[in-house]
């Protein structure tokens, strides 16, 4: 069964190795590299799969790096439905200073993807045999795709009667939202972009998300804050989690992992608070694993105790700015 149907038009071979020292015009020996298959929805549907969702993944490939990933992504075990693209699929690197345990992540440009490649992708959401439970659109749109491409996707979720999950940002988030959005993941920089805010503590973020839920329906703002936790905020809760104290190996992923726990969670019957725990686990249990690879369930369910979580109640919110 289909719980989770997971979509990135920007997909990656990600690539990441390690060296000892980073330095310019040198001829830098690195350890042996490990790919995996990357892009928000690519790594939203690992996680998902990974711990216990059914979860079908929609992405475009091109050239030879498209059909390696292709391969990464069979050898994850996730059921796909790729479309061709005429151009390459981009690749990631990611470089870990061994010296001074600094990260170094460069990202390429994505491919452009034409009008029919696009719209390919929308015919086989719209094509889907399954009714899935949440539709989960991850990452930046490549050059050439129209910024309501993630608006048409809500639309298509809508028709199979499935929650529609956003993670993105740019000019491409408030036509979606003004189409309807369930669940909305940002990170606080995107969160403040978008607002042209500049929430940095506990009681602006949760005005920052009333403003969204208010303005455009929007069910669940989750704000990742990387080591220090994340907010949820719906109409009538507000959850404040602190994240596991770990030592990271390597923060790429992290926010993936965070969406792909918390709707596998929620695709699998648990109740929002208790998804809300399992992402922020993941999010910590990511950071333990070299480049993209991401969490590993028996990470998580070992940082799930960690987890510590508070509800805030109305008559706390008034001093919720000066914690």
């Amino acid at each position: 069964m289909t719980d989770i149907v997971a979509l990135t038009l920007n997909p990656s071979i990600d690539i990441s190795t390690s060296v000892e020292h980073v330095e310019p015009a040198q001829k830098l020996r690195c350890s042996p590299p490990r790919l995996y298959p990357g892009g928000g929805g690519v790594n939203v549907a690992r996680v998902a799969l990974r711990l216990g969702a059914g979860v079908e993944l929609v992405y475009p490939t091109g050239g030879s790096t498209g059909h390696l990933l292709r391969r990464l992504v069979e050898r994850e075990g996730i059921p796909n439905l790729a479309v061709d693209l005429a151009q390459e699929t981009r690749e990631d690197l990611t470089v870990l200073e061994e010296a001074t345990g600094a990260e170094y992540r460069f990202v390429l440009p994505g491919p452009r993807v034409h009008e029919n490649e696009w719209r390919n992708c929308l015919e086989i959401l719209e094509s889907l045999h399954s009714r899935p439970k949440f539709m989960v659109a991850s990452g930046s749109l490549p050059p050439d795709v129209p910024p309501d491409f993630y608006a048409r996707v809500a639309r298509i979720a809508r028709k199979l009667g499935a929650k529609f999950v956003l993670d993105t940002s740019g000019s491409a988030l408030e036509p979606a939202l003004k189409e309807g959005v369930y669940l909305l993941k940002p990170n606080l920089r995107e969160l403040n972009e978008f607002l042209g805010a500049e929430a940095v503590d506990d009681g602006a973020i949760i005005e920052a998300s009333r403003r969204i839920i208010s303005r455009y329906g929007v069910e669940i703002v989750v704000t990742s804050l990387g080591e220090d936790g994340a907010l949820l905020v719906s109409a009538d809760k507000i959850c404040r989690a602190e994240a596991p104290h770990v030592r990271a190996l390597s923060a790429v992923g992290a926010g993936d992992s965070f969406l792909g726990a918390m709707v596998s969670r929620l695709a699998t019957e648990h109740p929002l608070e208790d998804a809300f725990r399992y992402a922020v686990a993941a999010g910590a249990a990511a950071v333990l694993t070299p480049g993209t690879a991401l969490c590993n369930r028996a990470d998580v369910e070992r940082l799930l105790p960690q987890v510590r979580i508070r509800s805030l109640q109305t008559r706390e919110l008034a001093t919720a700015r000066s914690r």
